[in-house]
């Protein structure tokens, strides 16, 4: 029983763990991605997660429901939505923007409220958030890219 118990958790530590790299990226400062490429990647997200809750909306009304489409989309657009967070959090909060940067606040309420609007386009299928991921993302690249003190460009 013991040795079953200690498999599995160990699967388990080994399956979080290899996700979570593959996901992460690494956290070294290994200079592969460009910032450019990830604030692109963000915004294609974004019009994926647009595209799967307008697929959402329309399936929703369907008679009757597929509703083996419906979950597809749902996952889809929760997945989207969680690669933008883990852009945010993990790549521009956690490595690129530091304290010595100027505008260091505005940048990081910027992310933290692109970071909420992911989340809240999670728990819904309001177009709204996808317009605040847009108009968001559009205010931190204008700060970040346009900040002469950044080493990034």
């Amino acid at each position: 029983m013991k040795k079953r118990f200690f498999i599995l958790a160990a699967s388990l530590l080994m399956i979080c763990f290899s996700f979570s790299m593959a996901a992460a990226h690494c956290q070294i400062p290994c200079g592969i991605y460009d910032d450019q490429m990830r604030t692109d990647q963000i915004a294609q997200d974004i019009t994926t997660v647009e595209k799967a809750m307008k697929e959402i909306s329309t399936l929703s009304r369907q008679k009757p429901v597929n509703y083996n489409q419906l979950v597809r989309w749902v996952t889809n657009k929760e997945e989207h939505a969680s690669n933008i967070m883990n852009g945010v959090s993990l790549y521009f909060m956690a490595q690129r923007v530091n304290p010595d940067q100027k505008q260091y606040t505005e940048k990081l309420t910027v992310l933290h409220k692109l970071l909420q609007s992911a989340m809240k386009s999670k728990q819904s299928v309001d177009l709204k958030h996808v317009g605040d991921m847009r108009s968001l993302l559009k205010e931190f690249k204008s700060l970040y890219f346009n900040d002469p003190s950044d080493q990034h460009k």
